[in-house]
């Protein structure tokens, strides 16, 4: 792979590239990436989308929107300055027009956007969904897709939903949000379909990127940035680099983050925050620390100073392995290869332990289940009854509720039943429980 086709500034659904030297400065074509998904609707139901503690009461804890903006401030660090050692090895790029802002840029818009598919109730979200097809009412359908059509469903990933939301075209817009390629190539965390499952042990092949109705727009992608496949037949890819550093955003705000919240619910003893933030900070100012009155402040101050602990090591990671990152050899994420492997591995037991396996956590998660379930079986029958001629009275109703860019017609059964999930999955947490509500007749 090589950097300047890597950084494509073409948008999805040009026909012409466009070169980096004729960028307005003022208004870069990446940071037009990042406005776009700024006042993308999708984007705005994230700050009522669960991120760790579903639906909390406090005013302090994250939300999947609060979480993805400073994943976003992470990313554009990494960003920024992994390009500024990358336009000195390679001043061909300089020479084209591109600034280490280009690279901040890329990651900062492939960072903001990384959770912009995941359903609502958090994580439990996607298993709800795919719960649905693998042992729920849903499971009927099997017979009647292909193999991956089916795993797309049983193993729904916001990943490949989020590309979803980017790509897909609706009457009238051709190109999804029409963001660039090298945009679109970093938010690619797994650039591969949904079978066969986890072929190798690289990082690459953990998940997957895309649903079999964006298999077209994958391989545009993919072609257009030169990234380097790792198997044609089942349309795997290893990894745009920037992918690399959007993961280690991603990675860093969670593990660090997830932690201070859960010190600032009480759900975990602040001893254990100045205990194993420490071991990620070269050093602290303990009498700064103490002089610090309030629990938020104290771990406020430990997080920002662990934060920039693993920019530094994720920084030193990539320039170190960039050649192999280039070739698709690098097979883990950055922060596997970091010296605070084993530090972050404990942050994270704790955070499991103490936070996602908290009664609060699981009581709403059991309860977003029922909710998700119910959901989609009530549009899919509905979409499902008017395709086959025998909508009833009650489905015409439950129709009407449905946005009519999800009400494409269409013979495919799985464009239909993934109409209704994707629909499903772009609801907050408190829509998503309003609709259950008067679906069940609860009108209270």
């Amino acid at each position: 792979m090589n950097w300047e086709q890597l950084l494509s500034l073409k948008r999805f659904g040009d026909t012409e590239k466009r070169p980096r030297i004729a960028q307005d400065e003022t208004r870069l074509g990446f940071d037009v990436d990042f406005d776009r998904i700024i006042f993308s609707t999708a984007f705005r139901s994230l700050q009522d989308k669960t991120q760790v503690i579903p639906l909390s009461e406090t005013d302090f804890v994250h939300t999947r929107l609060t979480h993805s903006l400073e994943v976003s401030v992470v990313g554009r660090t990494l960003g920024r300055r992994v390009g500024k050692v990358l336009l000195e090895r390679h001043p061909d790029l300089v020479a084209l027009g591109y600034t280490f802002n280009d690279f901040g840029a890329i990651v900062a818009t492939a960072s903001v956007a990384h959770d912009i598919g995941n359903p609502p109730f958090g994580h439990s979200g996607e298993k709800a969904i795919g719960e649905y097809f693998k042992s729920g009412n849903g499971a009927k359908y099997k017979d009647q897709l292909s193999d991956k059509e089916y795993q797309d469903l049983i193993e729904f990933e916001g990943n490949a939903n989020g590309f979803k939301i980017l790509t897909e075209n609706r009457e009238g817009i051709f190109g999804g949000l029409r963001l660039s390629y090298a945009t679109l190539g970093a938010f690619l965390k797994y650039p591969k379909e949904s079978l066969p499952q986890k072929p190798t042990n690289h990082v690459a092949d953990k998940k997957y990127g895309f649903f079999q109705s964006e298999k077209e727009a994958f391989l545009d992608v993919v072609q257009e940035l030169g990234m380097k496949p790792k198997s044609i037949e089942n349309n795997s890819f290893y990894r745009h680099p920037l992918a690399y550093l959007v993961e280690a955003a991603d990675d860093i705000c969670y593990t660090i983050i997830d932690f201070e919240d859960g010190i600032n619910l009480g759900l975990i003893d602040e001893d254990y925050a100045l205990e194993y933030m420490s071991k990620l900070i070269y050093r602290i100012n303990r009498e700064k620390y103490y002089a610090l009155k309030h629990t938020k402040d104290r771990t406020a101050y430990l997080r920002a100073i662990a934060i920039n602990s693993l920019i530094d090591e994720a920084v030193k990671i990539f320039l170190a392995n960039e050649k192999s990152i280039l070739e698709g050899a690098f097979d883990r994420s950055l922060l596997e290869k970091c010296a605070y492997e084993a530090q972050i591995n404990d942050i994270i037991k704790i955070s499991i332990d103490k936070i996602y396996k908290s009664k609060e956590v699981i009581e709403k998660e059991v309860a977003g289940y029922k909710i998700i379930a119910d959901l989609l079986d009530v549009f899919i029958k509905a979409i499902n009854h008017k395709f086959e001629g025998i909508e009833s009275n009650f489905d015409t109703l439950i129709l009407n509720l449905l946005p009519q860019e999800y009400q494409v017609e269409t013979n495919s059964l799985y464009n239909r039943v993934m109409q209704v999930s994707t629909y499903v999955a772009r609801m907050s947490d408190s829509y998503a429980i309003r609709m259950h509500k008067k679906l069940t007749g609860n009108l209270v």
